[in-house]
């Protein structure tokens, strides 16, 4: 249980779908960093938001790394949790969400951290299409 540390209850509400995603220590330790980022007013880093959480003195800081390294999550599952409280929030009951898919991609698939927006230019786009990404020159991607 991580010492004296709470959430408004604004965000502590928007958290709660997050709850399935993980373990109940895990998500104590997704809560404090979420709000320990968003306090943060320096640099965002891991033991940046122990601080900005108030939790750098009291907590170990290999705490929070563990939460990324080695901790029971999945990313995809969180993402899914993010996706819904954003249509949640942002559609109307009722209301179809509409998604843009720009299919016309060729070359090698993308793999790895290497990628960069390509930026648009007219020649490239129709009205409507969104840029894709592509690898950025020089790197390895597979």
């Amino acid at each position: 249980m991580l010492p004296d540390f709470t959430l408004p209850s604004s965000l502590a509400v928007l958290l709660a779908g997050f709850r399935p995603c993980f373990t109940a220590p895990t998500f104590e330790v997704f809560r404090a960093l979420v709000g320990g980022t968003l306090a943060q007013t320096g640099r965002r880093t891991v033991c940046g938001m122990l601080v900005g959480a108030g939790l750098s003195r009291v907590w170990p800081h290999d705490r929070a790394h563990r939460f990324f390294s080695a901790a029971r999550w999945c990313p995809d599952q969180v993402g899914l949790a993010l996706a819904r409280l954003v249509v949640r929030l942002l559609v109307g009951d009722g209301q179809p969400v509409l998604v843009a898919v720009d299919d016309t991609r060729q070359g090698p698939p993308l793999i790895g951290p290497a990628i960069h927006p390509r930026p648009p230019t007219q020649d490239r786009l129709q009205p409507g299409q969104i840029p894709i990404i592509q690898p950025a020159r020089g790197h390895r991607t597979g």
